[in-house]
């Protein structure tokens, strides 16, 4: 089974599964997004759902009811497409530690819209600290994977401070989405010997940084495509170049996070 690991609501969402049969993708892990690009008829218009996306990057915008509604376009996607598409839940990062709304939060997530995991979070430069709260409340429910945009505006020492709550709350698995941008070698040597921590390919720096990955950390790679950011089909192509054999392609294409979340 072949697996895009990560993925965003795009509208129309039969476009989406009309891309993943012309790409022979089996199934999405979809993630919930405030911006819409793909609905963008100009330059005016795309700018506009840019400028958006980019006060997301940097946590400027976290309002809650736009987050329940982009979380509702997950689950009806899901809803109606069962065998194509699972999901991460979105999760405010206004919640401080041992609140209990934050748990109430998670375990609505993941009983009542069986989410598989939390994210992505997306945070601006010296913002990691706010994650520790989440990592404390999927340790504390069934060890739930987390997603985080380790890209840009993220720096090297921030991407650092993510290494070590994932070494403090080793039982959460960690996805370094977008291998840590222009910090991807630095990332790969970090998270290597951590058997919670795992790469996200999409938006891959550099082929190096892909086929050293997959090298290097080959249980632990995750095919994905950040699609409507990035194109599924150019990624599964880049990944079956880069790899070895057939079985370390059939890892890092589905396997690996088919076991992860055990789908």
């Amino acid at each position: 089974m072949i697996i895009d690991s990560h993925a965003h609501v795009v509208l129309p969402i039969e476009n989406h599964i009309k891309m993943m049969d012309e790409s022979g993708i089996d199934k999405t892990v979809l993630f919930s997004t405030l911006v819409h690009p793909e609905k963008s008829s100009n330059v005016k218009e795309f700018t506009t759902e840019m400028n958006k996306l980019n006060q997301i990057l940097n946590n400027e915008v976290n309002p809650v009811q736009a987050r329940l509604k982009a979380l509702e376009e997950v689950i009806v996607a899901i809803k109606q497409h069962p065998n194509r598409f699972v999901g991460f839940g979105s999760v405010p990062l206004s919640f401080s530690s041992g609140d209990v709304t934050l748990n109430d939060w998670v375990e609505k997530l993941v009983k009542e819209q069986r989410m598989k995991g939390l994210g992505e979070f997306t945070l601006g430069p010296g913002q990691i600290p706010l994650l520790e709260p989440i990592f404390k409340a999927a340790s504390d429910y069934t060890s739930l994977p987390i997603w985080v945009h380790t890209f840009y505006p993220l720096n090297l020492k921030d991407i650092q401070e993510l290494f070590l709550l994932t070494q403090k709350y080793e039982n959460v698995p960690v996805i370094y989405g977008h291998m840590g941008g222009i910090h991807w070698l630095q990332t790969i040597e970090m998270i290597k010997d951590t058997k919670n921590a795992y790469l996200d390919i999409s938006a891959f720096y550099t082929t190096y940084a892909l086929s050293l990955a997959i090298k290097e950390i080959p249980e632990r790679t995750l095919f994905s495509s950040d699609f409507p950011y990035g194109d599924p089909y150019l990624n599964l192509q880049a990944v079956k170049r880069h790899t070895s054999s057939g079985e370390v392609a059939d890892r890092v294409l589905g396997g690996n996070i088919s076991n992860l979340l055990h789908i």
